[in-house]
């Protein structure tokens, strides 16, 4: 797909509000010599423009920086720690350099970094979008600039973009269905936003394993919330109060599973003695808890390793510049002698 638009440039903006270049550019520096009215104005209509400094908008299709930006929503995290070294050194191997931003799971922070990267002129973007994000028209600007954008792990619908995921509705049937095969019939989900694909994905994988097992879903027991250990604490005490425990319980990601153990354990209910807990993802340092969970093992180091892998060919091959979807496997891993001696290391 190629979506062309004007570059607007200081002139542009001087023209429409009737000032000079130079009143322009010290108030996009927020110059003392310009009002915080005017500099308010400027920096309104400037970013309803889409105006981009001139020094990435001159032929940026056809210089290349050798430097890829990267956003993710979380660093302190296992999951996106082991994304992120695997991006940099697939970036490393590629000749390109890696600008690392961080969200913090806010929208405002994700629309910043991206404006802030295009300006460093970068020759591509791979984002991971916070579990606030429903307005994509940050990203169809990245795209109408013709540069390569691809989505890892959380991917919106935007088209014209590049995506590389797990298969998270198989990896979440295949741990549900385990649990039913073991006998258990009261079964919840603490999952994560409906508006987020690995969220929205887990949650039908988990909904599609009880049909076909002709077990009935308890609405109860299936809430939606975020995706780190606060949603898990507040997830686990919603289903509490509702008056009835299930004896399993599949949570959307390793923090909320986190979160599940540490209420469970304030209220008296033992894990996996009294409800068993099975979670998309994993943490090394589990191995050290008296308890450890089944999980849904993600290749974390490959979907880093795809995602630059295909951002780098994309920006080599202008030409065939084209929207491409890459769904990873994942594997169920149960607490076994094997899961310890391969796995967590």
């Amino acid at each position: 797909m190629n979506r062309k638009i004007k570059q607007i440039k200081l002139e542009d903006l001087a023209r429409k509000l009737k000032v000079s270049k130079v009143t322009i550019s010290k108030a996009l520096r927020n110059h003392p010599d310009i009002s915080p009215e005017t500099t308010a104005k400027v920096k309104e209509l400037a970013d309803k423009l889409g105006y981009m400094p001139n020094y990435m908008a001159k032929n940026l299709s056809a210089r290349k920086s050798n430097t890829i930006g990267l956003i993710v929503p979380k660093i302190a995290h296992h999951f996106f720690s082991s994304v992120i070294e695997s991006v940099y050194d697939t970036a490393f191997d590629n000749n390109y350099e890696i600008f690392l931003t961080v969200s913090q799971e806010q929208s405002i922070r994700e629309r910043k970094h991206v404006l802030s990267l295009l300006s460093m002129r970068v020759d591509g973007l791979i984002i991971s979008i916070t579990q606030e994000t429903k307005d994509f028209s940050i990203f169809n600007r990245v795209l109408d600039l013709n540069l390569p954008l691809v989505f890892i792990d959380r991917a919106p619908e935007v088209e014209g973009s590049s995506s590389v995921t797990v298969d998270d509705k198989n990896g979440a049937y295949e741990a549900v269905e385990h649990a039913v095969k073991k006998g258990y019939k009261k079964l919840a989900h603490i999952g994560g936003y409906n508006h987020i694909n690995i969220g929205r994905d887990r949650k039908e994988g988990f909904i599609e394993a009880l049909n076909k097992n002709n077990i009935t879903v308890n609405p109860k027991w299936i809430i939606e919330g975020g995706f780190g250990e606060d949603d898990g604490f507040k997830g686990f005490h919603q289903i509490y109060e509702s008056g009835d425990l299930p004896e399993f319980i599949f949570a959307v990601t390793y923090p909320v599973a986190l979160g599940i153990y540490t209420a469970a354990g304030e209220l008296g209910i033992r894990i996996p003695e009294d409800i068993e807990v099975t979670c998309f993802g994993n943490n090394p340092f589990h191995r050290y808890f008296q308890t450890v969970f089944n999980f849904v093992d993600q290749p974390a180091q490959e979907l880093g390793k795809e995602a630059v892998n295909l951002i780098v060919k994309m920006i080599d091959n202008p030409a065939e510049f084209k929207s491409k979807h890459i769904k990873l496997p994942t594997r169920l891993m149960v607490n076994e002698s094997k899961v310890k001696s391969e796995l967590i290391v």
